[in-house]
């Protein structure tokens, strides 16, 4: 085993030996078989720090090789810089395995190297005596999921460096690896690293710009936030504050509406623990059900369970649950699921990957839908849990790489959804449920805050171009904050979701008879 790191606090290397020190104790029967070289380049300084990191280091490499040593082997053998270049290639060409398990690191290239080293070249071939032969190139990673490399090396072991048990583990898995699971590791970060190159990236910096660019002087540019969190949003020059009055005199002409309403974040401030809505929001959307020209759903993310206790209130209000697997159209009906044949073997897999990424953020969470998993990091810290979503996605999205699912990053969470199961599969049904009964939709709001929403958006656009609405029909999509979005309209916050919710159920009581309210049914579009 090799590792190369600069003599600093945060490379781990004390328990990156400790590590090594447990193997053996566990595992007598390679002592004396297994030897780890770390190359200590040269401090960039002399300060007390490094002074206390060197030392450290020593006293731990000398424990180890004082307990698990015998003449002529020593376990850790401690190579101080400086190490010429041909040296370091020299020990990753014959290393069996490379372990870079710092704390916290940019875009350590040491795997790369490694990789590049272990697959060899003519020279190298000819030094190392296998000129001729070309064996299958193997190689074994072990990395520290606290770095940068480590999302683009799927095919690594990551390792919580700070858990000197998994440590050690991973180089227990990383010694007795199967040959042919070597080559598949080997060959995947191989076609990786030769394929990713300063022209690549050069090319993708490039692509990203020119993609900028498209229509730039069309759009609007918006600053939002202060300090380190401020960001510039370019916008559609057609994308505009939702009005009030321009909504409600649409509400007034029509007379088959749609009413599709996103749950938290849109009638829910993401920040309130308590997510029970209010009795203003329940007030508001009973009115706009006992409207007969209205048919109103809540589609959210949030499981049946607690969608039917929230809403219960609310006799005609139809819901989706869990991104459209459930469906109930009113609180007498029954829950309908989506009706695609559902294989959960995935859970076994996702399940874990997700447990061990909470235990190594603080402040999250994993909520277990009949459907789905989600993985929630709004109580964590936002920089670092925003880092951990983003790692979490990657991981998730090569270990389910065949498995029928999709993985969304949201709000504040990582999502793992059957394939066919999305908030536009609902805004799809529910508009041709109603073309089927004959009433088809001429008025349409959607409002919705995150990325799922976005899937009813599209829906909608797609309905309007191929003609599933009237010509005639009123379309409002419309997000919550302004943002990029496939959305016409914004409003800026849950408070004016409700208050235009006001507006149209307003409008809905000055047209209502009296007697309305005992001839509301929903059978015609059941």
């Amino acid at each position: 085993m090799l590792g190369i790191d600069d003599v600093d606090m945060f490379k781990g290397i004390s328990f990156k030996f400790q590590a090594l020190g447990q193997l053996l104790a566990e595992n007598p029967v390679y002592r004396g078989s297994i030897v780890l070289v770390q190359i200590m380049n040269l401090p960039r300084s002399q300060g007390n720090d490094t002074q206390e990191v060197q030392r450290e280091i020593n006293e731990v490499a000398t424990e180890i090789n004082r307990k698990y040593g015998k003449p002529g082997y020593e376990p850790i053998v401690c190579v101080n810089g400086p190490v010429s270049f041909q040296d370091k290639v020299a020990y990753l060409a014959i290393s069996e395995t490379v372990v870079v398990n710092a704390v916290r690191d940019g875009m350590n290239l040491v795997p790369y190297k490694y990789t590049v080293a272990r697959q060899g070249s003519p020279d190298l071939d000819k030094a190392l005596g296998l000129e001729g032969s070309a064996p299958p190139r193997k190689s074994v990673i072990i990395v520290s999921e606290f770095i940068g490399c480590s999302p683009s090396l799927s095919g690594a072991i990551r390792v919580n460096p700070w858990d000197i048990n998994q440590v050690s583990e991973a180089m227990f898995l990383g010694i007795g690896m199967p040959d042919s699971e070597k080559e598949l590791r080997h060959e995947k970060h191989y076609k990786y690293v030769t394929s990713h190159d300063v022209a690549y990236w050069g090319r993708s910096f490039n692509q990203d710009l020119e993609r900028a660019c498209t229509e730039h002087y069309r759009k609007r540019c918006w600053g939002i936030g202060f300090g380190l969190k401020s960001r510039v949003v370019a916008l559609g020059p057609d994308f505009r504050k939702l009005s009030v009055e321009h909504i409600v005199s649409a509400y007034n002409i029509t007379n088959s509406r749609l009413i599709l309403l996103d749950y938290d974040g849109t009638m829910m401030p993401q920040d309130r623990v308590d997510k029970t809505p209010k009795d203003e929001v329940l007030s508001v959307l009973n009115s706009l059900c006992n409207d007969p020209k209205n048919l109103v759903f809540i589609v959210s993310g949030r499981g049946k369970d607690s969608l039917g206790k929230w809403f219960s209130p609310c006799e005609r209000l139809g819901l989706s649950a869990e991104h459209g697997y459930f469906t109930r159209w009113t609180k007498s009906s029954d829950w309908e699921s989506c009706g695609l044949t559902m294989e959960f073997d995935w859970r076994k897999i996702a399940l874990p990957v997700m447990e061990h990424y909470t235990e190594a953020t603080d402040g999250s969470w994993i909520e277990q839908k009949e459907s789905a998993l989600v993985w929630h990091h709004q109580d964590a810290g936002h920089d670092f849990g925003s880092w951990q979503a983003k790692e979490l996605l990657d991981h998730l999205e090569n270990v389910l790489a065949n498995d029928p699912v999709v993985v969304k990053r949201g709000q504040h969470i990582v999502e793992v959804n059957p394939q066919g199961v999305s908030k536009g599969g609902v805004v799809e049904n529910l508009i041709e449920t109603m073309r089927s009964a004959g009433k088809p939709p001429d008025f349409v709001l959607c409002i919705g805050d995150d990325r799922s929403d976005e899937d009813m958006f599209d829906c909608i656009a797609s309905s309007v171009a191929n003609h599933s609405l009237p010509n005639t029909a009123q379309v409002f999509a419309c997000t919550v904050g302004q943002k990029p979005s496939m959305a016409k309209y914004y409003l800026n916050d849950t408070f004016e979701v409700i208050k235009m919710l006001e507006g149209l159920s307003e409008a809905s009581a000055h047209k209502l008879p009296k007697s309305s309210h005992n001839q509301v049914s929903f059978e015609g579009f059941l």
